[in-house]
Protein backbone atom coordinates (compact mmCIF):
# COMPACT_ATOMS: atom_id res chain seq x y z
CA UNK A 1 0.00 0.00 0.00
CA UNK A 2 0.99 2.99 -1.11
CA UNK A 3 0.28 6.35 1.11
CA UNK A 4 -0.51 9.90 -0.48
CA UNK A 5 1.36 11.92 1.67
CA UNK A 6 0.32 15.56 0.16
CA UNK A 7 -2.61 16.27 -2.72
CA UNK A 8 -2.42 19.40 -4.63
CA UNK A 9 -4.28 20.71 -7.24
CA UNK A 10 -2.51 22.33 -9.63
CA UNK A 11 -5.14 23.63 -11.87
CA UNK A 12 -8.85 22.80 -13.01
CA UNK A 13 -8.98 18.63 -13.26
CA UNK A 14 -5.01 18.29 -12.80
CA UNK A 15 -3.17 16.56 -9.71
CA UNK A 16 -0.20 16.42 -8.19
CA UNK A 17 0.22 13.81 -5.17
CA UNK A 18 3.24 12.81 -3.37
CA UNK A 19 3.17 9.47 -2.56
CA UNK A 20 5.63 7.19 -0.10
CA UNK A 21 7.06 4.59 -2.51
CA UNK A 22 11.01 4.19 -1.04
CA UNK A 23 11.96 1.53 -3.63
CA UNK A 24 10.71 3.24 -6.51
CA UNK A 25 12.42 6.57 -5.25
CA UNK A 26 15.53 4.75 -4.60
CA UNK A 27 16.31 3.78 -8.23
CA UNK A 28 14.01 6.16 -10.28
CA UNK A 29 15.74 8.10 -13.19
CA UNK A 30 14.51 11.28 -15.60
CA UNK A 31 11.72 9.60 -17.93
CA UNK A 32 11.04 6.98 -16.28
CA UNK A 33 7.50 5.93 -15.13
CA UNK A 34 5.14 3.66 -13.30
CA UNK A 35 1.91 1.66 -13.48
CA UNK A 36 -0.48 2.54 -10.81
CA UNK A 37 -3.54 0.56 -9.36
CA UNK A 38 -6.26 2.60 -7.46
CA UNK A 39 -7.84 -0.35 -5.65
CA UNK A 40 -7.96 -4.10 -6.03
CA UNK A 41 -10.80 -3.56 -8.62
CA UNK A 42 -9.37 -1.06 -10.80
CA UNK A 43 -7.21 -0.93 -14.51
CA UNK A 44 -3.20 -0.41 -14.29
CA UNK A 45 -2.41 3.29 -15.96
CA UNK A 46 0.77 4.44 -16.67
CA UNK A 47 1.83 7.83 -15.34
CA UNK A 48 5.36 9.27 -15.67
CA UNK A 49 7.28 10.16 -12.32
CA UNK A 50 7.72 14.24 -12.18
CA UNK A 51 10.25 14.00 -9.36
CA UNK A 52 11.36 11.60 -6.52
CA UNK A 53 13.11 12.16 -3.60
CA UNK A 54 15.36 9.49 -2.41
CA UNK A 55 16.21 11.03 0.82
CA UNK A 56 12.48 11.23 2.08
CA UNK A 57 11.58 7.75 -0.30
CA UNK A 58 8.85 9.45 -1.97
CA UNK A 59 7.94 10.17 -5.91
CA UNK A 60 5.58 12.78 -7.17
CA UNK A 61 3.12 12.19 -10.10
CA UNK A 62 0.81 14.52 -12.04
CA UNK A 63 -2.28 13.57 -13.83
CA UNK A 64 -5.41 14.86 -15.47
CA UNK A 65 -8.96 13.75 -14.91
CA UNK A 66 -9.48 12.12 -18.40
CA UNK A 67 -11.09 8.68 -18.19
CA UNK A 68 -12.80 6.68 -15.17
CA UNK A 69 -9.51 5.38 -13.52
CA UNK A 70 -7.61 8.86 -13.05
CA UNK A 71 -11.17 10.25 -12.14
CA UNK A 72 -11.16 7.77 -9.49
CA UNK A 73 -7.49 8.56 -8.81
CA UNK A 74 -9.05 11.91 -7.98
CA UNK A 75 -11.09 11.10 -5.56
CA UNK A 76 -8.08 9.88 -2.95
CA UNK A 77 -7.17 12.27 -0.25
CA UNK A 78 -4.39 13.17 1.50
CA UNK A 79 -3.53 10.12 3.86
CA UNK A 80 -5.60 7.23 1.69
CA UNK A 81 -2.94 4.75 -0.03
CA UNK A 82 -2.96 3.61 -3.55
CA UNK A 83 -2.98 -0.56 -3.61
CA UNK A 84 -0.03 -1.24 -6.33
CA UNK A 85 2.47 0.74 -7.30
CA UNK A 86 5.04 -0.62 -10.55
CA UNK A 87 8.30 0.88 -11.08
CA UNK A 88 10.46 2.61 -12.23
CA UNK A 89 9.80 0.92 -15.48
CA UNK A 90 10.77 1.96 -18.89
CA UNK A 91 14.80 3.24 -20.22
CA UNK A 92 15.76 6.37 -18.50
CA UNK A 93 16.64 9.81 -20.76
CA UNK A 94 20.01 9.76 -22.32
CA UNK A 95 21.62 12.00 -20.63
CA UNK A 96 24.51 13.93 -21.92
CA UNK A 97 25.83 17.26 -23.19
CA UNK A 98 23.83 17.68 -26.79
CA UNK A 99 24.85 21.35 -26.75
CA UNK A 100 21.56 23.18 -27.01
CA UNK A 101 18.29 21.64 -26.28
CA UNK A 102 14.92 22.87 -26.94
CA UNK A 103 12.02 21.12 -24.20
CA UNK A 104 8.44 21.11 -25.17
CA UNK A 105 6.18 20.18 -22.91
CA UNK A 106 2.45 20.79 -24.32
CA UNK A 107 -0.22 20.74 -21.48
CA UNK A 108 0.49 17.76 -18.61
CA UNK A 109 3.37 17.17 -20.73
CA UNK A 110 5.10 19.96 -18.81
CA UNK A 111 5.26 17.48 -15.42
CA UNK A 112 7.28 14.66 -17.33
CA UNK A 113 9.99 17.05 -19.11
CA UNK A 114 10.67 18.75 -16.20
CA UNK A 115 13.17 16.14 -14.69
CA UNK A 116 14.65 15.51 -17.79
CA UNK A 117 15.06 19.64 -18.53
CA UNK A 118 16.46 19.77 -14.86
CA UNK A 119 19.44 16.23 -15.49
CA UNK A 120 19.89 18.17 -18.94
CA UNK A 121 20.82 21.40 -17.49
CA UNK A 122 23.00 20.03 -15.06
CA UNK A 123 24.54 18.23 -17.59
CA UNK A 124 25.64 21.29 -18.54
CA UNK A 125 23.05 22.03 -21.41
CA UNK A 126 21.55 25.25 -22.79
CA UNK A 127 18.08 24.60 -22.26
CA UNK A 128 15.49 26.25 -23.65
CA UNK A 129 11.88 25.80 -22.15
CA UNK A 130 8.62 25.75 -23.97
CA UNK A 131 5.46 25.22 -22.47
CA UNK A 132 1.91 25.76 -23.70
CA UNK A 133 -1.94 25.13 -22.56
CA UNK A 134 -5.14 25.80 -23.83
CA UNK A 135 -5.39 29.24 -21.37
CA UNK A 136 -3.59 30.51 -18.57
CA UNK A 137 -6.02 28.74 -16.05
CA UNK A 138 -4.66 25.19 -17.52
CA UNK A 139 -0.67 26.04 -17.25
CA UNK A 140 1.24 23.94 -14.91
CA UNK A 141 4.36 24.34 -13.50
CA UNK A 142 5.69 27.75 -14.61
CA UNK A 143 7.89 28.52 -12.07
CA UNK A 144 9.61 24.80 -11.45
CA UNK A 145 10.33 24.78 -15.56
CA UNK A 146 11.77 28.45 -15.19
CA UNK A 147 13.92 27.47 -12.59
CA UNK A 148 16.08 24.63 -14.30
CA UNK A 149 15.77 26.45 -17.91
CA UNK A 150 18.51 28.76 -19.65
CA UNK A 151 15.04 30.07 -20.65
CA UNK A 152 11.69 29.90 -20.57
CA UNK A 153 8.86 30.57 -23.20
CA UNK A 154 5.12 29.96 -22.38
CA UNK A 155 2.51 30.41 -25.31
CA UNK A 156 -0.99 29.53 -24.76
CA UNK A 157 -4.19 28.83 -27.28
CA UNK A 158 -6.37 32.12 -26.25
CA UNK A 159 -3.13 34.40 -25.49
CA UNK A 160 -4.01 35.18 -21.88
CA UNK A 161 -0.93 34.47 -20.96
CA UNK A 162 3.16 34.61 -22.98
CA UNK A 163 2.61 33.96 -26.68
CA UNK A 164 -0.63 33.18 -28.28
CA UNK A 165 -0.53 30.31 -30.41
CA UNK A 166 0.57 26.97 -30.87
CA UNK A 167 4.03 25.42 -29.34
CA UNK A 168 5.09 24.58 -32.88
CA UNK A 169 4.90 28.12 -33.73
CA UNK A 170 6.82 29.41 -30.94
CA UNK A 171 9.24 26.05 -32.37
CA UNK A 172 9.54 27.24 -35.59
CA UNK A 173 10.93 30.74 -34.81
CA UNK A 174 13.67 29.26 -32.52
CA UNK A 175 13.90 26.55 -35.73
CA UNK A 176 15.26 29.67 -37.95
CA UNK A 177 17.59 31.66 -35.65
CA UNK A 178 20.75 29.12 -33.92
CA UNK A 179 19.85 25.69 -35.01
CA UNK A 180 19.73 23.47 -31.64
CA UNK A 181 21.39 19.77 -31.35
CA UNK A 182 18.10 18.56 -29.63
CA UNK A 183 14.47 18.84 -29.38
CA UNK A 184 12.60 16.96 -26.89
CA UNK A 185 8.85 17.04 -26.82
CA UNK A 186 6.36 15.29 -24.55
CA UNK A 187 2.46 16.21 -24.83
CA UNK A 188 -0.22 15.11 -26.76
CA UNK A 189 0.30 12.93 -29.67
CA UNK A 190 -1.18 15.10 -32.29
CA UNK A 191 1.54 18.17 -30.49
CA UNK A 192 4.14 15.66 -30.54
CA UNK A 193 3.55 14.62 -34.35
CA UNK A 194 3.27 18.25 -35.57
CA UNK A 195 6.67 19.04 -33.86
CA UNK A 196 8.26 15.95 -35.30
CA UNK A 197 7.33 17.08 -38.45
CA UNK A 198 8.33 20.68 -38.08
CA UNK A 199 11.89 19.17 -36.86
CA UNK A 200 12.59 17.32 -39.86
CA UNK A 201 12.05 19.80 -42.41
CA UNK A 202 15.28 21.43 -40.18
CA UNK A 203 16.96 18.31 -40.18
CA UNK A 204 16.90 18.54 -36.33
CA UNK A 205 17.33 15.43 -33.88
CA UNK A 206 13.88 14.74 -32.01
CA UNK A 207 13.18 12.64 -29.29
CA UNK A 208 9.31 12.04 -28.02
CA UNK A 209 7.84 10.27 -24.96
CA UNK A 210 5.40 7.93 -25.71
CA UNK A 211 2.62 7.08 -23.12
CA UNK A 212 0.03 4.43 -25.51
CA UNK A 213 -2.42 1.37 -24.31
CA UNK A 214 -0.24 -0.36 -21.58
CA UNK A 215 -1.16 -3.25 -19.49
CA UNK A 216 2.09 -5.44 -17.34
CA UNK A 217 4.49 -3.15 -18.33
CA UNK A 218 7.16 -5.50 -18.85
CA UNK A 219 6.84 -6.71 -22.68
CA UNK A 220 4.99 -9.39 -22.24
CA UNK A 221 1.60 -8.66 -23.24
CA UNK A 222 2.18 -6.10 -26.80
CA UNK A 223 -0.44 -3.71 -25.86
CA UNK A 224 1.83 -1.16 -26.02
CA UNK A 225 3.49 -2.01 -29.29
CA UNK A 226 4.49 1.44 -31.40
CA UNK A 227 5.78 1.20 -34.91
CA UNK A 228 9.53 3.00 -35.08
CA UNK A 229 11.21 3.10 -38.63
CA UNK A 230 10.51 -0.49 -39.96
CA UNK A 231 10.66 -1.61 -36.75
CA UNK A 232 7.85 -2.57 -34.05
CA UNK A 233 8.78 -1.66 -30.68
CA UNK A 234 7.11 -1.96 -27.27
CA UNK A 235 6.80 1.45 -25.32
CA UNK A 236 7.05 0.21 -21.94
CA UNK A 237 10.50 -1.62 -21.72
CA UNK A 238 12.22 -0.37 -25.07
CA UNK A 239 10.79 3.45 -24.66
CA UNK A 240 9.34 5.81 -23.89
CA UNK A 241 11.38 7.55 -25.79
CA UNK A 242 12.29 7.05 -29.09
CA UNK A 243 12.86 9.26 -32.82
CA UNK A 244 10.41 11.58 -33.49
CA UNK A 245 10.69 11.17 -37.24
CA UNK A 246 10.83 7.75 -37.25
CA UNK A 247 7.08 7.00 -35.47
CA UNK A 248 4.29 5.79 -37.20
CA UNK A 249 2.13 8.74 -35.57
CA UNK A 250 -1.13 7.13 -37.84
CA UNK A 251 -1.24 4.34 -36.56
CA UNK A 252 -0.02 5.43 -33.11
CA UNK A 253 -3.10 8.07 -32.78
CA UNK A 254 -5.39 4.98 -34.18
CA UNK A 255 -4.46 2.87 -31.57
CA UNK A 256 -4.96 5.20 -28.75
CA UNK A 257 -8.79 5.26 -29.33
CA UNK A 258 -9.00 1.93 -29.57
CA UNK A 259 -11.03 1.67 -26.37
CA UNK A 260 -13.05 5.46 -26.01
CA UNK A 261 -16.27 4.18 -26.61
CA UNK A 262 -16.01 1.78 -23.81
CA UNK A 263 -14.80 4.75 -21.55
CA UNK A 264 -17.64 6.75 -22.66
CA UNK A 265 -19.87 4.02 -21.93
CA UNK A 266 -18.52 3.56 -17.98
CA UNK A 267 -18.57 7.15 -17.64
CA UNK A 268 -21.87 7.05 -18.99
CA UNK A 269 -23.52 4.61 -16.64
CA UNK A 270 -21.66 5.85 -13.55
CA UNK A 271 -22.76 9.36 -14.04
CA UNK A 272 -26.51 8.06 -14.95
CA UNK A 273 -26.26 5.81 -11.49
CA UNK A 274 -25.12 8.34 -9.70
CA UNK A 275 -21.71 6.70 -8.71
CA UNK A 276 -19.79 9.12 -9.86
CA UNK A 277 -16.03 7.92 -10.26
CA UNK A 278 -17.12 5.16 -8.27
CA UNK A 279 -15.47 6.48 -4.69
CA UNK A 280 -16.70 6.57 -1.36
CA UNK A 281 -15.33 9.91 -0.66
Amino acid sequence: MYRILQKRSLATGIHMYEISAPEIAAKALPGQFIILRVDEWGERIPLTIFDFDRKSGSIKIIFQEVGFTTKRLACLKQGDFITDIAGPLGMPSHIKKYGRVIAIGGGVGAAPIFPIVRALKEAGNEVISIIGAKSAETLILQDVMNNVSDRLIICTDDGSLGEKGFVTEVLQKQLTGEKPDLVMAIGPLPMMQAVSELTASFAVKTLVSLNPIMVDGTGMCGACRVKIGEETKFACVEGPEFDGHLVDWETLIRRSTMYAKEQELILGEKARSGGGCGCHS
